[in-house]
């Protein structure tokens, strides 16, 4: 495909991702977007993924509306080349598996897992905002004969990677707001281009009313508000301005919250979401801690485990020697009932992130939104 249709459909997903729309729908828009510019076989796969962690909190499919458990088990417990953690790491973000397996993807036990499905090749980019978290990746496949994903093809897709990013973030987080669960869930304002409110869900009132120099009653915002509410604005009318629309606050009562803004932009109109949700750790962590009783560095060499890190990577980046690292693996398989890094991460996938994924087939079938993060107890 050509310059001119790469462009147009870098336009056209951007603004996508400034609409508002649900994941499922930006993910169906996109791929028709997508397939203008990089054409695949059959149907796209998308994931979302935990930043925290990198492990697969939900997958769409047109034509799979289950993700086989097989492919799960593969993932997670088999040596192989091209796995969504391992690109999402990676400093490029973008991998093929002929790329990975220097040419032979008959090598890789999943060239044949997708070759039942008629994908001769694969290519995954993972979706990596710019700020650096990663909450999704995308899989394109096509069939034997057609031609090689090119250099083209990659540059387009790490293009539109960290617009998708952005966009799966904010849907994710506005389907929490307009189908919240329990008392942390996040609240939502919607604002018009005049500064007034124009809805706002069940409860959010508490959240504004802890913002420092607002007045809900009086329909009075906390500048904080206005602030990320403009950002988003500025976005909408000017996408690349660089500016995000995030701003991390604390409240009169000394609990720091954050903000986020995304605009809804439409034929008739432009409005901003703001959404205010608790300023927390990865969910990752209180569970790790909640289910094992790990100490807090304990998680933290835990977290690295499931993203992939060897135990030099991990010294590295917690500043401490290898064999500190191994005590604390030691410590951690003890508690957790394993015997290596790979059944950790197995383990931990299947009790707490493949029962999400699940969930999450189950709101697609209902019509709910999809959720982030491990499924909590």
């Amino acid at each position: 495909m050509g310059g001119y249709a790469k462009e147009r459909a870098s336009d056209r997903i951007a603004a996508l991702t400034r609409r508002g729309l649900d994941l499922v729908t930006l993910w169906r828009e996109s791929a028709d977007a997508i397939c203008s510019a990089v054409p695949y076989y059959q149907a796209p796969c998308w994931y979302t993924l935990d930043p925290a962690s990198l492990l697969v909190t939900s997958h769409f499919n047109e034509g799979m509306p289950e993700l086989p458990y097989e492919w799960l088990a593969q993932e997670y417990y088999e040596d192989d080349v091209n796995k969504l953690a391992d690109v999402a790491r990676s400093a490029r973000g973008i991998s093929t598996l002929h790329e990975a397996t220097g040419g032979n993807p008959a090598a890789s036990p999943r060239w044949h897992q997708n070759m039942t499905m008629g994908g001769d090749q694969e290519l995954i980019v993972c979706l990596r905002t710019r700020s650096g978290d990663v909450w999704g990746a995308l899989g394109l496949y096509r069939e034997p004969g057609q031609p090689i994903f090119d250099d083209a093809d990659l540059l387009f897709l790490r293009k539109i990677a960290p617009v998708l990013a952005a966009g799966a973030r904010n849907s994710l987080l506005l389907g929490e707001a307009t189908d919240p669960e329990g008392s942390d869930a996040p609240g939502l304002i919607v604002v018009t281009s005049t500064w007034e409110i124009e809805s706002a869900t069940p409860g959010v009132e508490r959240w504004i009313r802890e913002l420092p120099d607002g007045d809900w009653d009086a329909g009075r915002l906390p500048s904080a508000v206005l602030a990320v509410a403009g950002q988003a604005l500025r976005t909408a009318t000017h996408p690349d301005t660089g500016e995000v629309a995030v701003s991390r606050v604390m409240t009169r009562s000394g609990r720091w919250v954050v903000l986020h803004g995304t605009s809804l932009v439409s034929s008739s109109s432009r409005r901003v979401a703001v959404i205010v949700e608790p300023a927390h750790p990865g969910r990752i962590a209180p569970l790790l801690m909640s289910a094992y009783g790990l100490t807090a560095r304990e998680q933290e060499v835990t977290r690295l485990v499931l993203q992939g890190n060897s135990t030099t990577d991990i010294a590295e980046q917690l500043v401490v020697a290898t064999h500190t690292v191994q005590q604390h693996l030691k410590s951690v398989f003890d508690k957790t009932g394993v015997r290596s890094r790979r059944d950790l991460v197995g383990k931990i996938f299947f009790a707490h992130y493949e029962p999400r994924v699940r969930d999450n087939e189950g709101r697609l079938t209902d019509g709910r939104p999809f959720r982030g993060g491990p499924l909590e107890p």
